[in-house]
């Protein structure tokens, strides 16, 4: 029997994580349920390496943010063969991957992750349900009072009750559940006056998910997977946004929208420690191989490993056919046998370098990604439904066109930092890439509180954003900022006897919560940026 909680945190993904890390912090027992066997979202079950900031080394993320990060590279230097000159590296990149400065293997962010948590779950203080899914919701006079989960191994029901309740998951489930007031996909342009935004409401119109694998290239061996049930329409299939067949090396450009060709030239000679990992000087995404490189055998000793092994989430994967909510089960299978048709298309067809057709050395790795296929355990969600809260965040608060280069939205009750471009991936709704410079942004609570319920708070991409400002939102520090900001208050509203309405809405309270953040760590402003 589990004792009834303080707090019910609903998805173990980034969110969850760093919510149920302030939670217990604070003292307060804790449920963290979660889809998958594996916590960590998008950063593990997801397979999807870090999308940061320029400044992440330096400022602009919680300190718990940077213990998961530094933690990760101590995992390397302690337990992998790297060479000397990597080991001294304060500012290691294990994959040498050029989406981030820190590329990883998903297995080493879950095994940190466990690592924080650890001491709670011993102490008492935190229990967690893995392979366990909302199915309902009650409610009451504006509370919810409990929760219902499903174990999806043996299809046990289990009703959790707690005083207040996290919604974490990757898609805003309990805001569905419980009828609480929220959005999906593209608000109309009159709803807020965003540039962007489309004339009509588009519920439906949302980003494309990825399911994501990874890869190492074995020469001379043979690892051709069988050909998928659905490869003869994804090898014929050409948006119409598209320079040609989606099954190729030329896509669009997210900025200029041109055609631009991608390379792949697996297991390449460069020296891995010349990588650069700065996108804000260099996208880095034309090439392919190390655009998302997670091991690279050459930051080892020789002979450690026989191959690099690189992260496929690229224009090839993204799947946008179906939207994700609403429709969820059509949208992962296509999305998944999008994926595994890309996977037979490289080994079999793609051009090389050389002239010749194939690279059927491709081993796609189980053993990265923790499934028997190959496969990411979950698909990397770029949208959630989106609560109707006190504050939004809408395009005018964020984008450079309209704040000016060194111009932000400061607001009184900011609980947090973030920056990223709005990155719009392709939609369901038919939409091209949307790319939009952004400046540094701050996170308002006011993002975090309903508008009517009393007790629930979201942990992720369910937040006040609008389908333009998602695109900036829902990165991974971010994720984990609005996770460690919501634990920390309903720890604080127990601990006080408040509301989070009051704590937001009343200047005297929000200042005692934002002592409470700045203890614990949390920036919620951005230093003078100009320079770096």
């Amino acid at each position: 029997m589990i004792s009834e909680p303080d707090i019910l945190i609903v998805g173990g993904g980034l969110g969850g994580v760093a919510a149920a890390l302030a939670a217990c912090r604070a003292g307060r027992r804790v449920v963290m349920t979660e889809e998958t066997d594996w916590i960590g979202g998008q950063l593990t079950a997801q397979a999807v390496p870090p999308d940061e900031h320029p400044w992440v080394e330096q400022f602009g993320t919680t300190a718990t943010y940077r213990a998961l990060r530094e933690g990760i590279r101590s995992y390397y230097r302690q337990w992998y063969p790297m060479r000397s000159e990597a080991l001294a590296l304060t500012d290691l990149n294990p994959g040498a991957g050029r989406v981030s400065k820190l590329c990883h293997e998903p297995r080493i962010a879950l095994a940190v992750l466990e690592a924080m948590l650890a001491p709670h779950r011993a102490s008492g203080l935190l229990t967690v349900l893995t392979e366990h899914r909302a199915v309902s919701v009650e409610a009451d006079n504006d509370v919810i009072t409990s929760v219902t989960v499903r174990d999806l191994r043996d299809g046990t029901p289990r009703t959790l009750a707690a005083r207040y309740v996290v919604d974490a998951t990757e898609t805003g489930e309990l805001l569905e559940l419980g009828g609480v007031e929220h959005a999906n996909g593209a608000e109309a342009q009159g709803e807020f006056g965003e540039p962007h935004a489309p004339a009509e409401a588009q519920p439906d119109n949302q980003q494309g998910i990825t399911v994501c694998f990874a890869l190492s290239h074995h020469e001379g061996e043979d690892h051709t997977v069988d050909r998928p049930e659905d490869y003869d329409f994804w090898r014929s299939y050409r948006p119409d946004f598209w320079p040609g067949p989606l099954l190729g090396f030329e896509a669009p450009d997210p900025r200029s929208l041109e055609p631009v060709p991608r390379t792949f030239v697996p297991n390449p000679d460069l020296d891995p420690l010349a990588v650069s990992a700065d996108q804000s000087a260099d996208a880095g995404d034309k090439e392919l191989w190390g655009f998302r490189r997670i091991l690279a055998r050459k930051l080892h000793r020789p002979g450690a490993f026989d191959s690099d092994i690189t992260l496929v989430n690229w224009p090839l994967n993204d799947y946008w056919l179906k939207p994700y909510i609403g429709q969820e089960a059509e949208a992962l299978r296509g999305a998944r046998q999008l994926s595994l048709s890309v996977l037979h298309w490289l080994q079999t067809e793609a051009p090389r370098a050389d002239g010749g057709t194939g690279f059927p050395g491709l081993r796609i790795r189980p053993d990265v990604t923790g499934t028997a296929d190959g496969l990411a355990k979950a698909a990397y969600v770029r949208e959630s439904r989106r609560i109707k809260a006190v504050t939004t965040v809408i395009e005018q608060d964020v984008a450079i066109d309209v704040v000016g280069a060194y111009g932000r939205t400061r607001y009184r009750d900011s609980v947090g930092v973030g920056n990223y471009r709005i990155d719009l991936h392709p939609s369901t709704g038919g939409d091209s890439y949307i790319d939009i410079g952004s400046v540094p942004f701050e996170i308002p609570l006011g993002a975090l509180v309903p508008r009517r319920v009393r007790n629930l708070l979201p942990a992720g991409k369910n937040i006040g954003t609008t389908h333009i400002t998602n695109g900036c939102y829902r990165l991974h520090p971010v994720e984990w900022n609005i996770g460690e900001v919501a634990g920390a208050l309903a720890a604080h509203c127990l601990a006080e006897d408040l509301e989070p309405q009051q704590v937001q809405a009343e200047d005297k309270r929000f200042e005692e919560f934002g002592r409470v953040l700045e203890r614990a760590g949390v920036q919620r402003h951005w230093p003078d940026v100009r320079g770096y």
